[in-house]
Formats: structure tokens, C-alpha cells, sequence
């Protein structure tokens, strides 16, 4: 089994206790050089260590995990956010690329997302465009968090065999595919995301997107009309029809009167 450095980086000591022994027991491919206090700390044990992965807080004194991000030399270092951040924070985290954990830490989210960011981790040490795409999506994380709950602009989709940045505004609208969804984009490419439809809606929860039938999101940016001809349809500017459940006709027809569109 290859083995993989890590040091962890919380100014609780507690909590970076409590990971190294969670990473003890259930990671067997991590090995924890060193804890840090601060982010000073933190660069210490990354001059005295090969470090592969970094367990990092966001939120801590003096500097946060950002600006000890931003003081490193550019290096192909995995990510993995341990936050006490809800709501807004989490949308952003969860549209970016960038693994997270939630405090407390559950052991078994944990074994998700060391061997999701393993395999990313690899997916970069081969593909260049990859680890561009990866340092983009830290930097969109940064600003979307910076912008304290303003709707997010960059979503970067997984897939199979890597990642995409797509700006939120071109995405028309989204199908469930089984545990994997379809983005349908303006200029009319298809992305298949390694989410379920459900993930997505959490996403653009209070967006302008909604969820009109158990296996669509729209923009509703892109609705053009409705026809309840055979049924209740939304259809959208780029002439797509999509059907709109019975449950879901008297919500739908109250939040466009509610949104600021004009339906051409």
C-alpha cells in the first residue's frame, strides 16, 4: 500500500488530536508527520517533512487557512478543509474541488474523503491541465467564501476522469443520469457530473435555479414559456421542453411571478 504525508493544521489542538487518532485508526494509507497549532507551525513541519496532504482549518486566528495557502511555494499539495462552517460556506466548499470535513469529524466521512482526494491527488500528478484546474477552484472557493453568501458565479464539476470549471450563468439546465447528472450548457456541450441531481439542488439552493421534476433543475434565466398542453412543460429558449410534475405546477407558477424574468 502506498503511503501518503500529511500534516494537520487546526489552532485546536483538540481537534487535530482527535483527526491524527481518526486517521490512525481508519486511513492506514496516511501517515501524520506532525500537528500544528498555527499556521506558522504548519510551515515549519512543511520544511522539516514531504508533505502530500494538508488537513487544514479555514477559520483560525491571525491567519487563516487561506493566507497559509497563499504564503506556500506553489506545490501539488491535497487539500482537505476540516470547517465548522454551515450554510453559505458549505454551498461554496461543496462547488468546488476542494474535499471538506465537517467538525466533528465522522470516521467514515473521513475514509470518503482521503480516498476521493487520493485519487484526484494522482489524477493531478499526471495531468497538468488537472492541477490547474484544481489551483482555479481553490481560488473560486476563496472569493465565493470572501463573498459571504452571494450566489455562486464558478462550479466545478466532477467527473470521471477529472474536473471542469463552468461558469454558473451557462448552464441551462440539469438531468438526472442515475447517481450522475447531466449539465446542458448554452452552447449547447453536455457534462456528465459525477452528482446526484439532489447535491446539486442544495448547491443552488435560494438561486436561480429550481427543481421542477424529480430528475430537472432549470435556469430559470433560460425559461421562455409554460404550456400545460398534454401536460405541464417548461420550455426553455433553447426550445428544450421539460416536463414539470403535478406536484410541482402551482410552486412553479408562483416563483415566476416571483423572479424577475420576462418570459418571451
Amino acid at each position: 500500500m502506498k503511503k501518503y504525508n500529511a500534516i494537520i493544521v487546526d489552532d485546536e489542538i483538540q481537534t487535530c488530536e482527535g483527526i491524527n487518532n481518526l486517521i490512525a485508526q481508519y486511513c492506514p494509507e496516511i501517515h501524520v508527520c506532525g500537528l500544528a497549532g498555527s499556521a506558522e507551525d504548519g510551515r515549519i513541519l512543511l520544511k522539516r517533512f514531504s508533505v502530500d496532504f494538508l488537513f487544514l482549518d479555514i477559520s483560525m486566528p491571525n491567519e487563516d487557512g487561506f493566507m497559509f495557502l497563499q504564503s506556500l511555494t506553489p506545490s501539488n499539495y491535497g487539500v482537505i478543509f476540516v470547517t465548522a462552517y454551515q450554510e453559505y460556506a458549505l454551498r461554496a466548499i461543496k462547488a468546488s474541488a476542494i474535499d471538506y470535513l465537517l467538525k466533528p469529524v465522522n470516521p467514515y466521512e473521513l475514509q470518503e474523503a482521503v480516498a476521493k482526494s487520493i485519487r484526484n491527488y494522482e489524477l493531478r500528478q499526471s495531468k497538468t491541465q488537472e492541477r490547474e484546474v484544481y489551483y482555479e477552484s481553490l481560488g473560486n472557493l476563496q472569493t465565493h467564501l470572501n463573498s459571504r453568501g452571494a450566489f455562486i458565479t464558478k462550479l466545478t464539476v466532477n467527473e470521471l476522469s477529472g474536473f471542469q470549471i463552468v461558469d454558473v450563468a451557462d448552464i441551462v439546465y440539469l438531468e438526472a443520469d442515475d447517481n450522475y447528472t447531466i449539465l446542458n450548457l448554452a452552447n449547447k456541450k453536455q457534462i456528465v457530473a459525477t452528482r446526484t441531481l439532489g447535491e446539486f439542488e442544495k448547491i443552488f439552493e435560494g438561486t436561480q435555479f429550481y427543481r421542477i421534476h424529480k430528475s430537472a433543475i432549470i435556469n430559470m434565466n433560460y425559461l421562455a414559456g409554460f404550456s400545460n398542453l398534454e401536460g405541464s412543460f417548461a420550455e426553455l429558449k433553447n426550445g428544450k421542453r421539460i416536463e414539470i410534475s403535478r406536484r410541482k405546477v402551482l410552486e412553479f407558477r408562483e416563483r415566476v411571478k416571483h423572479f424577475s424574468i420576462s418570459i418571451d
